[in-house]
């Protein structure tokens, strides 16, 4: 068993879908609930677009798998665990389960490429030579092995959203979460960084990737689960058909 101080991750756990999100509600103060019985199942190794609107609780979604936000209702089971039930001790190993892209980057400008996907491994107290091995076998899977020196803040948007997938992924997690990851790129830096977590993605990673850009979710068709009122509305073979256009992004 994977074990996270008191908390245990079965091997049973791990032949059941990676997540299940149940029923699950979630206002800020007295709003109306951006996520209001919110239904979801992702197996393991899917690659699956969230998409909707601004607003429509994408980021909600993903904040609540990750402990940065918790549910009001329902539950959101990761690896079989309740995350909204986890002890404050297990939400670290719960995050390095789960590499997580941010649209804005979120690297420390003043370090190089290699400190900001190191940092990730020296929590965890590994040695220098790994830490070492692991990072630059992470920087070259992202196109980025001769700027491992380079302070982030030198690179361009496109290359700093490298070293966030490179930090992403050092950890070898058995979920990646997107936020957004292309909103700040050029059309073209969009797909190619899209094709990095497809590359991710047929390693046998689980991707959930959030966009608005209805231009991805045409380029590379995928399951795609749009968020509308509330709820998710599941189309397992990708975009499909004029009932759903008015619910998509433009």
């Amino acid at each position: 068993m994977l074990r996270a101080g008191g908390t245990r991750f079965s091997r049973e756990a791990a032949q059941r879908p990676i997540l299940i999100f149940e029923e699950v509600y979630k206002a800020y103060g007295h709003g109306a609930p951006v996520l209001r019985g919110t239904t979801l199942t992702i197996e393991r190794g899917e690659f699956v677009f969230v998409t909707g609107p601004s607003g429509s609780g994408k980021s909600t979604l993903l904040r609540l798998l990750y402990r940065a936000e918790t549910v009001d209702d329902g539950r959101i089971l990761f690896l079989g665990r309740d995350v909204a039930r986890l002890r404050g001790n297990a939400i670290p190993f719960l995050r390095r389960n789960i590499g997580i892209v941010f649209q804005d980057f979120k690297l420390v400008s003043s370090w190089s490429a290699f400190e900001n996907v190191a940092v990730v491994l020296e929590v965890l107290g590994l040695p220098q030579r790994l830490i070492r091995a692991r990072v630059g076998e992470a920087l070259e899977r992202v196109g980025l092995a001769g700027r491992s020196d380079d302070r982030s803040s030198v690179l361009s948007g496109g290359e700093q959203q490298r070293v966030a997938i490179a930090r992403a992924i050092v950890g070898e997690p058995a979920l990646i979460l997107a936020d957004e990851p292309t909103g700040n790129l050029d059309p073209q830096l969009a797909i190619d960084i899209l094709g990095l977590f497809e590359e991710i993605h047929d390693s046998g990673t689980t991707v959930l990737f959030a966009t608005h850009d209805r231009t991805l979710l045409e380029v590379r068709p995928r399951r795609v689960v749009i968020l509308d009122d509330g709820k998710a509305i599941d189309i397992p073979q990708g975009i499909a058909g004029d009932e759903y256009d008015n619910r998509l992004p433009l």
